[in-house]
C-alpha cells in the first residue's frame, strides 16, 4: 500500500537488475515483490540470476529503497557496492550534518547481534541552479570495497547509475495499460516491456548507428516510441489477417455460400 496519489492506494513492486556497460543500461532480471515478504528477499532472488551471468561485475550501485543490512551484506559478498543512504536515524543524520566532504566508518545497528560495520561516504556538492535549485546539498554513500580514497570520488561512481533512470521512463512508453489486478499478467507487461527496450538499445547501437570518426552517429528519428509504433503496426496488421474473413461480396462467408449452392 502507498500514501494516495490520483486515486490509488495499492500499487504492484518489481526489483530490477541492470547492466550499465559504455554508458547503456539494460535489464538483466526482474522479480515480482510480493506484500508478504522482506524487500531483501527479492533483492536476493535478482542477485542470484546476475551471478549466474558470464561477466565479471565492477561495481554495484543502488539508490536508498536498498539501504538494508541483508542486502548490504549480500551485495558486498558479490562486488564492491555503493548505495544511496537515506536521511534517517538520529546518528545518520549527525554523519550528514556537515558542510565538508569526508570518508567514515558508520554502524548499522549498533550494539546489536545485527551490528554491520561499513566504509561511509558523505559527500558535499553545490547545486548551481540545477532545476531551480541552489545550495549545498549532503549525500551519504555505503562504500563497501571501494577503492576511491574520497567520498565525492564514490558520488561520481555512484552518478553512473543515472541512466537506470532513464531506463525506467523509456520503459514506461511501452509497458501495457491494463485494470487487472492479477499480478501474473501485470509481471508479464512489465517482462514485454523490458525485453523491447532491451532490443531497440541492441538495434539502435548495433545496427542503425553509423560509425564515425569520434564515435557512432545515432539517427535521432529511431527513438524508443518510433520503434514501439513500428511492432504495435505490424501487431495490429497481423491481427487483421488472421481475424479477416473471405466474403462471396454479398456478405455472406464463402465457405457458407459453397455449402449452400
Amino acid at each position: 500500500s502507498m500514501a494516495p496519489k490520483d486515486g490509488t492506494t495499492t500499487c504492484h513492486r518489481y526489483c530490477t537488475a541492470y547492466v550499465v556497460s559504455n554508458g547503456k543500461p539494460v535489464t538483466l532480471a526482474m522479480t515480482y515483490v510480493r506484500s508478504d515478504e522482506d524487500e531483501a528477499d527479492a533483492v536476493e532472488r535478482v542477485l542470484a540470476r546476475v551471478e549466474n551471468y558470464p561477466f565479471e561485475i565492477d561495481l554495484l550501485l543502488a539508490d536508498s529503497g536498498f539501504y538494508n543490512e541483508r542486502v548490504i551484506r549480500r551485495a558486498r559478498d558479490i562486488a564492491p557496492t555503493v548505495v544511496h543512504v537515506p536521511k534517517k536515524g538520529e546518528r545518520m543524520k549527525d554523519k550528514l550534518e556537515t558542510h565538508k566532504s569526508y570518508m567514515t566508518t558508520y554502524r548499522m545497528y549498533k550494539d546489536s547481534e545485527r551490528e554491520l560495520r561499513f566504509p561511509l561516504a558523505v559527500a558535499v556538492s553545490y547545486q548551481n541552479g540545477d532545476r531551480g535549485k541552489h545550495g549545498e546539498v549532503v549525500r551519504g554513500y555505503v562504500a563497501c570495497g571501494v577503492t576511491d580514497r574520497s567520498a565525492k570520488q564514490v558520488e561520481h561512481r555512484y552518478r553512473k547509475r543515472s541512466g537506470i533512470e532513464t531506463t525506467y521512463r523509456l520503459l514506461r512508453q511501452a509497458r501495457g495499460i491494463t485494470t487487472t489486478r492479477d499480478p501474473v499478467v501485470r509481471f508479464a507487461i512489465m517482462l514485454v516491456a523490458a525485453l523491447l527496450e532491451n532490443l531497440w538499445l541492441v538495434l539502435r547501437w548495433a545496427v542503425v548507428a553509423r560509425p564515425r570518426r569520434g564515435g557512432r552517429d545515432l539517427p535521432e528519428e529511431f527513438t524508443f516510441k518510433t520503434f514501439c509504433d513500428w511492432i504495435r503496426h505490424e501487431l495490429e496488421e497481423e491481427l487483421r489477417r488472421r481475424w479477416k474473413i473471405k466474403a462471396n461480396g454479398v456478405g455472406v462467408p464463402a465457405s457458407q455460400a459453397t455449402a449452400a449452392g
